[in-house]
């Protein structure tokens, strides 16, 4: 199925993955390169006044900490727009008034969700076998110990929530595995419960993502490289899905997905986005 070379509509505001999008990381996350045309393409939507946010799927660090990584490499991302994962879990984890949460992550993980007003424990404590929320995230140290105290409060009714279940994006070194979906899939298989996603696709991640914009999720241009991250969650939600070609999808790979996970306009060029969107 190729996309169609337009949208329906144009969109008042835009959604950017990171990984594959607007940049190209290592597998450690330790060093970022831009994506040509990706710093003149938010330059261009800041001089037409639209406006714009990241949102990654990536955990692993809190945006205080991520954004300067970016714009040392020339993107020009404030703090205030880029958001993770957690971003929204902290939201989601609020609203349900969860006492204390066990977070499978990295410190920075925990740091970013108790910096956001989170009740956080990690394996080894004391509170964590009273935890009545899981949340699993970017853990590359984690250990059967901690895959065990997950499994026990979520068999005792704990919820399991999840940063992200897409199981690859998109580095220099090719497609890496996300480990927090390899965590949530040992999970899963002890306790026969499913994780709950709050980022990408979710739709708690979709009118997060809206209502920072101050738009209509309809409104919404989502721009991504992953046919379910990016592709899946704007097409349930009913936004405006746009793909790129620089990062784990080919073209032959998009032209090849089911409708539920295809593009509605798909750009090979993140510099090409505005004039293929009829912004100008």
């Amino acid at each position: 199925m190729s996309a169609p070379a337009t949208l329906p509509r144009r969109p008042k505001g835009f959604m950017f993955d990171l990984d594959g999008t607007l940049i190209l990381s290592n597998r450690a996350l330790g060093s970022y390169q831009a994506i040509p045309g990706a710093r003149e393409a938010l330059e261009e939507l800041d001089r037409l006044g639209i406006p714009w946010l990241a949102l990654t799927n990536g955990s692993a660090y809190a945006a205080a900490r991520q954004a300067p990584k970016l714009r040392d490499v020339g993107l020009p991302v404030p703090d205030a727009r880029l958001f993770t994962p957690n971003s929204v879990a902290a939201k989601v984890i609020r609203k349900r008034d969860y006492r204390s949460v066990l977070v499978l992550g990295t410190q920075g993980v925990t740091h970013a969700l108790s910096e956001l007003d989170v009740p956080c424990c990690v394996p080894g404590d004391a509170e964590a076998s009273r935890a009545d929320a899981v949340y699993v995230a970017w853990h590359p140290d984690c250990t059967m110990e901690h895959i065990h105290i997950a499994c026990a409060r979520v068999l005792d009714g704990a919820a399991f929530l999840t940063a992200s279940d897409v199981p690859f994006f998109a580095t220099k070194e090719g497609r890496s595995f996300g480990y927090s979906c390899a965590i949530n899939g040992a999970i899963a298989r002890v306790t026969g419960r499913e994780p709950e996603v709050t980022g990408k696709p979710s739709m708690h991640a979709m009118h997060f993502v809206a209502s920072r914009l101050g738009i209509a999720v309809s409104d919404v241009g989502v721009v991504g490289d992953d046919p379910v991250a990016e592709m899946q969650m704007a097409r349930e939600a009913g936004a405006l899905a746009i793909a790129v070609t620089t990062g784990s999808t080919s073209k032959a790979d998009w032209d090849a997905q089911p409708a539920e996970r295809s593009p509605g306009l798909l750009i090979e060029a993140i510099g090409d986005l505005v004039s293929a969107t009829q912004l100008r």
